[in-house]
């Protein structure tokens, strides 16, 4: 399947072992394996499977993957996420001595952002580490200036509390609930969150940083990104979606069999008119309340709207209920999918009129590429972000239902949204076609192909030893001198004529330093 042989530069690849966070960088390897990258993508044997489309249709020269068992999280903290990240780093020594053994370890470790602690696995080997963001670039922004500047809700009662950042573009405000659990839930002195944050940290420091989106969607908050991390090796190569070619390579079998045989919800939505049918998902992990569930059935009903559902496979008890009373009434109306649906193939076909999502990155670049409007209804992490990015930044999606697990949207007022939804005539579908357009020019030759060209190039000089690595160096250094960084903000990184890297910081720590440290240190090459 390579379109050049497998003489490029070796890479690792080192997802967070959640099919969300899996899926879009097993997309960017599909990506590099196709120019000529070799790729060994470490995974756990659970999410193995994910990996097989890939294996098969790429040769086992160029891409191999590293079986290494999830170590178990422990329950010490309150919020499991934050354990479970933890937990990861004991795959440290054993990835360590793999690269040591290996005849031609790779020249690049490409992990996702929750595993910030292979930044420091990444200087101890002596390569340099790429964060690759799940999220878009505006959602982490706001994640990154959360853990770096640890805004506190002064009402502690009030959940409504107003959380600003005024140093990202358009200064976004959100209430103290819509900010992600990671976040929220933060204990300071646990060492699962202490350790959450570190990791965290360490993303500022990498290397480079890859973002599953593109410069027409998220141009600002590029912008903004390369000026904080004071440097240029940020590259958007989004989205990473499979091609027209890809479908007949059989790489839609991306994120696992479909619950259904696909052809069965395209020969029904065949049989439905352009435009008219809304789909309706929250993810493979979204859960909506007994509250929640009894208000999205019944607009549903009164609606008069064609819709596919998609609902977890585990769908039990009250919404199991719901799902079948719902099926009576609204007869061939309605297909309801329990467990993994093909998304995208879904979302691309002329039927599909509204999607009612819960906004996880994934399904927004679905919806967006596939130039379907949107109505938004975010549950939890980065979604608040996203949801605002796409109601009121961009103007290409309708808010449907605050969120969360409280708030619960007006029936009537729900019913009508989804009524109005498959109107033609809504101005969010004009400007979503033309982000469909853009999205599309991105990936055919545009920003993000320009972008993922000038990537691969940067690791190829990698391999052949013609590129600078030094912001690694620099880090191994804090680690050496044993800095704990307990607060970073707005570094710059300049390489200067005689070879020295210049290196400015404000630092605050409580172990190796007192008080703080800033200004401009010239730290040799």
């Amino acid at each position: 399947m390579s379109t050049t042989n497998n003489n490029g530069a070796h890479v690792l690849l080192h997802p967070f072992p959640s099919p969300g966070h899996i899926i879009p960088l097993l997309d960017l390897t599909h990506l590099l394996l196709t120019r000529g990258l070799t790729v060994t993508v470490l995974v756990t044997p659970t999410y193995l499977p994910l990996l097989h489309p890939l294996l098969s249709i790429h040769p086992s020269s160029s891409i191999q993957p590293f079986l290494l068992q999830h170590p178990d999280a422990p329950t010490s903290s309150r919020f499991s996420l934050a354990a479970k990240i933890r937990a990861t780093s004991e795959l440290y020594n054993p990835i360590l001595q793999w690269f040591q053994s290996h005849p031609s370890p790779p020249v690049a470790i490409i992990s996702d952002f929750f595993l910030g602690w292979t930044q420091n696995l990444a200087s101890q080997i002596g390569v340099p580490r790429v964060v690759f963001w799940t999220s878009g670039v505006f959602a982490s922004s706001v994640f990154s200036c959360l853990w770096r500047d640890l805004p506190k809700n002064h009402e502690p009662d009030n959940e409504n509390f107003l959380i600003s950042f005024p140093n990202i573009p358009n200064s976004p405000t959100f209430p103290w609930w819509q900010l992600t659990n990671a976040y929220r839930y933060y204990k300071e002195g646990d060492p699962d969150w202490e350790f959450l944050k570190d990791c965290m940290l360490a993303n500022l420091t990498s290397w480079g940083v890859v973002y599953n989106s593109f410069t027409e969607l998220d141009r600002v908050y590029i912008d903004h990104v390369k000026k904080e991390l004071g440097h240029n090796r940020v590259w958007a190569v989004g989205p990473l979606l499979p091609s027209s070619e890809d479908y007949l390579l059989g790489v839609t079998r991306r994120g696992g069999s479909s619950a259904m045989p696909p052809h069965e919800v395209m020969t029904w939505l065949d049989g439905k008119a352009d435009a008219s049918v809304v789909y309706v998902c929250f993810g493979s992990r979204g859960m909506l309340t007994n509250e929640q569930m009894d208000s999205l059935a019944a607009a549903l009903e009164c609606s008069g709207v064609h819709f596919i559902w998609c609902v977890k496979a585990t769908e039990q008890g009250h919404a199991s209920v719901i799902l079948h009373e719902l099926q009576d009434c609204v007869g061939a109306r309605g297909f309801v999918i329990k467990g993994w649906a093909p998304q995208v193939a879904i979302l691309r076909h002329r039927a599909i009129g509204a999607f009612v999502t819960h906004c996880g990155w994934n399904s927004v670049l679905e919806g967006l590429a596939a130039g379907v409007m949107m109505l938004t209804w975010p549950l939890k992490a980065d979604q608040f972000a996203n949801a605002k990015l796409l109601v009121d930044q961009l103007g290409v999606a309708v808010r449907a239902c605050e969120g969360g697990d409280q708030s619960v949207p007006n029936c009537v007022e729900f019913t009508r949204m989804l009524a109005e939804s498959v109107n033609g005539s809504r101005p969010e579908r004009a400007k979503v076609m033309q982000l469909r357009d853009a999205a599309v020019n991105a990936v055919k030759g545009g920003s993000s192909s320009r972008n993922l060209q000038e990537f691969v190039k940067q690791l190829g000089e990698l391999k052949n030893g013609t590129l600078s690595t030094k912001l690694p160096v620099v880090y191994a250094v804090l680690v050496l001198k044993d800095w704990h960084i307990d607060h970073y903000r707005g570094n710059s990184f300049t390489e200067s004529g005689n070879g020295t890297l210049q290196l400015q910081f404000i630092l605050f720590g409580r172990r190796g330093i007192k008080g703080y440290s800033e200004g401009i240190r010239d730290i040799q090459a």
